[in-house]
């Protein structure tokens, strides 16, 4: 059935405006498109495939990754351990915390620790080989020889030589074919310097330990004590900054804590080789280890010698005071005091003895203060010395000490008074209040104990108040030796404690599982997850370029759309015409194109009013441009109504471009422009056929003013007279997308149709018969789907003539048809399963 023309009344005007309006983008076009390019995505699979396995096989380079886990063990923060400037005291301090673990990682990833690995390990040279295609990097250790720079020359980095070996001893070095560069790097000062231009050196054999030099280069080759498991045709030499050694350790490196016990840390590094991982990771936690020894040792060394200086001053007041007891024992004959209140000279005793101690450790603070003040931290003494552990005190001069160091760096870039300047004085202020503080309690502290042991001390001395003062002199000289006994005595306690400590000092690192070559299996790249993105974007692309074809398609590719947009009637639809005559109804009867035009016949009546019974009616057929097929439609829908026993006649009024006279050899000196200019009568223009009912009059010669002559009133003359003699006129008109004259002529027609050709006709070319159709400024318009292919595997439906499908041996042209290979085997299968 045809659709109706849709006729509510009270239209909205956003509705009108849809009319014409077509899809920017036709899903089921493009999801069409992709099935009939099958074998594109085919192709693309296959080449994909090819892509990744080449990719896989000579081009990835394996990631691998070792670690190393490590124990923090220790409760007592350092003064010399690194830490962060802007890090709160807080933040810092505190095992929950654990303060020392993210000493540790920081410290692990900072540039001065690994820039002493770089240049103790000469990790900036690196080693690698070459096979047909793929390089593999190397170890150090996988080398049968070492490189061995010359720091004093300038060199050439990222400049890769080749060591050939050549038997025994002898290594070809090989250099690059070009790259030479006189921008070299100095690594004594880690700098760049330009040299003069030279020529590129000659390739060149040495043995090992000798020497090659060249402008860009100066190294010599070291023989490796350990033998290589693997023997190297070529070992490829590259040298690397010393910066660019650090940040690429620095990027490979990282270091998590275990989520149960916060004090274990795991140290993971990541390369291209891994027993360069493992050896890395081993010799980074050894140094690590002897740093972190060495910088507990320090403050110890220092207390020790803070304490041996102390208890030599305090040794000769000991000596002295001997001395003067000695004496009084001898000359005064006091060795031997009647009735001595033992008790009382016991409890003065032990109070003086205390209050010497504290007074030791008075001392000790006001040395840290001091050191404080100077802010000369490498000679910091342990707070044990002033007889006290605190890990806030410790954790704020700590911070202190990173602070000023990092006030020493910004003044270099910034102003006395910009805000970073202020804002890290601010920072420094807060620390030192933190460190003050923290003395001033243990100064309150201590000098409240001397005060308690002052005023005991009174009242024990009031007991004595009895003794002669000859024997008074001798108790005082005798306390005052206790007192100076007890101070020596407290020191070398402290000294022998430090002592001991240093002694059996450790690192509080730990190594529980050291890094080691297990075969682990390498964790990049992901060879599935490359092959799946190679093949997957292989995919993509045919996928892409029908996209964007379809994007940029402006052109009639689909029935539903087109009806769906424009909601004109669809008379019919018309298959390809693979001759090239165009008289296919005549010379193709049985076709399906034949059998489609039979169609179109047939649904012309739901256009046309039946009220005027007896005169011929006037069916106009136009397009939007040349080359739709609006001739070849007039041709043929003529013939096939003049072989239904119809009176026809077709007129040919495109009198810009004339065609018909050519398809039924018909000589066009005189046709339609003659008659209308009057130069010749009706019956010279009119021309029998094949077909008895059918009569065709041409176009004529070409006219200088065709749409003067075809809004005339003697055309209008011609159509009514014709109307008289023929059951349907037949009008064959110009394209209403170049000339206007069609407009006219519909003004006289029964029924007008549309060609729409297909994958030809231009969407927007459809606007404004559509328009002028939804305004009722055109009555009685179909559409006719022209050339429409039915070899794309996809069609309307059935119901507007057969012209687009295949009868499977109802037509002539079945007999050439061949189902598609998916048809084919959809078939077979369903003749399997059907199978009883």
């Amino acid at each position: 059935m045809i659709p109706e023309k849709d006729t509510k009344v009270g239209k909205s005007e956003s509705l009108k405006e849809k009319y014409g309006a077509f899809a920017l983008f036709d899903v089921e076009h493009f999801l069409r498109r992709i099935l009939k390019n099958w074998y594109w995505f085919v192709l693309m699979l296959l080449i994909g495939y090819a892509i990744s396995w080449v990719y896989s096989k000579y081009y990835a380079q394996n990631i691998f990754a070792s670690d190393i886990s490590l124990s923090t063990s220790s409760n007592t923060a350092s003064f010399l351990q690194p830490t962060q400037a802007n890090q709160s005291i807080n933040f810092i301090w505190g095992q929950s915390g654990n303060q020392d673990g993210l000493y540790l990682k920081k410290m692990l990833l900072s540039r001065s620790h690994n820039e002493f690995l770089v240049k103790e390990l000469d990790l900036f040279v690196n080693y690698s080989t070459k096979g047909l295609i793929k390089s593999t990097y190397l170890d150090k250790d996988d080398s049968p020889v070492f490189v061995q720079i010359d720091k004093k020359h300038l060199q050439q980095i990222n400049y890769p030589f080749t060591l050939i070996p050549k038997g025994g001893a002898a290594y070809e070095v090989v250099l690059p074919e070009e790259g030479e560069s006189t921008n070299l790097y100095n690594f004594e000062t880690e700098s760049f310097q330009n040299i003069s231009t030279y020529s590129k050196p000659a390739n060149k054999i040495i043995r090992i330990n000798e020497w090659y030099t060249s402008p860009n280069l100066r190294f010599r080759l070291l023989h490796n004590p350990v033998t290589p498991k693997i023997k190297l045709d070529n070992i490829i030499v590259s040298l690397n900054s010393v910066n660019q050694s650090v940040n690429e350790i620095i990027s490979t490196t990282s270091v998590d804590f275990d989520k149960e016990i916060s004090s274990i840390m795991v140290i993971t590094k990541k390369g291209y080789n891994l027993n360069s991982t493992v050896n890395f990771l081993n010799k980074s936690v050894a140094e690590l280890q002897k740093k972190r020894l060495a910088d507990k040792n320090i403050v110890n060394k220092n207390t020790d010698l803070y304490l041996q200086a102390n208890l030599d001053k305090i040794r000769k007041k000991l000596d002295s005071s001997a001395n003067v007891l000695n004496y009084l024992k001898t000359s005064e004959k006091l060795y031997n005091i009647k009735d001595r209140d033992e008790k009382s000279l016991v409890k003065i005793k032990e109070l003086e003895a205390k209050k010497a101690d504290i007074l030791s450790k008075i001392s000790s603070l006001n040395n840290i203060k001091n050191t404080l003040q100077s802010q000369d931290f490498d000679k910091m003494i342990g707070t044990n010395a002033a007889g006290f552990e605190d890990g806030l005190f410790t954790a704020s001069v700590t911070e202190l000490k990173a602070l000023y160091a990092k006030r020493a760096e910004m003044v270099l870039i910034y102003k006395p008074n910009s805000e970073p300047i202020k804002e890290i004085n601010r920072l420094i202020n807060e620390a030192k209040m933190g460190s003050y503080n923290s003395l001033r309690n243990y100064y309150t502290k201590y000098y409240d104990e001397i005060n308690k042991i002052d005023r005991e001390v009174v009242e024990a001395n009031s007991d004595l108040a009895s003794y002669p003062e000859k024997e008074r002199r001798y108790l005082d000289a005798e306390r005052g030796y206790n007192m100076i006994e007890a101070t020596y005595n407290s020191l070398l306690s402290r000294q022998n404690d430090t002592q001991m400590r240093m002694a059996t000092n450790q690192s509080d690192i730990t190594v529980i599982d050291p890094a080691k070559n297990l075969g682990q299996h390498p964790i990049g790249p992901n060879i599935k997850l490359a092959k799946i993105g190679i093949i997957s974007g292989m995919l993509l692309l045919p996928v892409l370029f029908i996209l964007i074809g379809e994007l940029l398609d402006s052109k009639i590719r689909n029935i539903k759309e087109l009806l769906s947009a424009t909601k004109i009637p669809l008379l019919g639809v018309i298959g390809n015409n693979s001759n090239e005559n165009m008289l296919t109804v005549l010379e193709q009867p049985k076709s399906s194109v034949s059998e489609a035009f039979r169609g179109i016949r047939a649904n012309m009546r739901f256009l046309m009013d039946n009220h005027e019974e007896g005169k011929g009616k006037v069916i106009l057929i136009t397009s939007s441009i040349g080359g739709e097929g609006k001739t070849y439609i007039s041709i043929n829908l003529s013939s096939v109504i003049g072989l239904s026993d119809k009176k026809t006649i077709l007129l040919g009024m495109d009198l810009r471009k004339p065609k018909i006279f050519g398809d039924f050899k018909i000589d066009n000196k005189y046709g339609i422009s003659n008659y209308l200019t009057g130069e010749v009568g009706i019956d010279q223009i009119i021309n029998k056929t094949k077909i008895p009912n059918l009569d065709v009059a041409t176009s004529g010669p070409i006219p200088p003013n065709p749409s003067e002559l075809l809004m005339s009133q003697r055309n209008i003359q011609f159509i009514e007279e014709l109307r008289e003699k023929y059951d349907f006129i037949i009008i064959d008109s110009p394209p209403v997308g170049l000339v206007a004259d069609s407009y006219e002529l519909m003004k006289l027609s029964d029924a007008n149709i549309y060609v729409v050709r297909h994958e030809y006709t231009e969407k927007y070319m459809l606007k404004m018969i559509t328009e002028k159709y939804h305004n009722n400024e055109i009555s009685h318009l179909g559409l006719i789907y022209n050339d429409y292919n039915t070899k794309q595997g996809y069609g309307y439906g059935y119901g507007y003539g057969y012209g687009y499908g295949y009868g499977y041996g109802y037509f002539d042209e079945d007999k050439n048809y061949k189902e598609p290979l998916l048809i084919r085997i959809r078939n077979k299968v369903q003749t399997m399963f059907n199978k009883k």
